[in-house]
């Protein structure tokens, strides 16, 4: 979604994953590169890909060990936004890079905001982006579809983690 979201906002994306189809995937969604961090240096793909002169944002859902390498992907002003921790909940990092760079961490969750917030931020996206959807070009990106009988083999599916896309569970509507 957030590849979509930023390239429908003309911005350039840089975006991760661990193979090729999923590469592959990340650029039909339109991700101006794509990585592969399991054979690629990701910090080294995007020094080259800017000149040297890194990113503006970096969207963090991994955190934990990537986060050091994450901040040395931003450009000085940079910002890095963690929004998952897949990864692990802990990351060391340089202070002196943040601090020489000039570099600002933070990090978001819906979970914890009250209704209010939740319910400006659903009429922002309605103002914002909504039309966008509406014209199919940001559009979820679903994998598979289980009944809800076989909630297990959709759980197994994703510790698999070789989907792309969401897993959805049908819910009977009859019960």
């Amino acid at each position: 979604m957030a590849i979509q979201l930023a390239k429908a906002f003309d911005i350039t994306v840089i975006a991760t994953a661990g193979s090729e189809e999923k590469c592959q995937a990340i650029r039909d969604l339109g991700a101006d590169l794509a990585i592969n961090y399991k054979s690629q240096d990701f910090v080294e793909e995007v020094k080259a890909f800017t000149g040297g002169k890194g990113v503006n944002v970096v969207l963090d859902m991994v955190s934990g060990d990537y986060v050091a390498r994450n901040l040395k992907c931003l450009k000085p002003g940079g910002r890095h936004v963690t929004i998952a921790v897949l990864g692990g909940m802990k990351a060391e990092i340089n202070m002196a890079l943040v601090m020489s760079k000039r570099l600002m961490l933070t990090g978001s969750t819906l979970r914890p905001r009250s209704d209010a917030f939740k319910a400006a931020l659903g009429s922002e996206i309605a103002r914002e982006a909504w039309s966008l959807v509406e014209e199919g070009a940001v559009r979820p990106v679903m994998d598979e579809i289980f009944p809800l009988a076989e909630a297990a083999a959709a759980h197994t599916r994703m510790e698999a983690g070789d989907h792309i896309g969401k897993i959805v569970l049908a819910v009977d509507e009859e019960l």
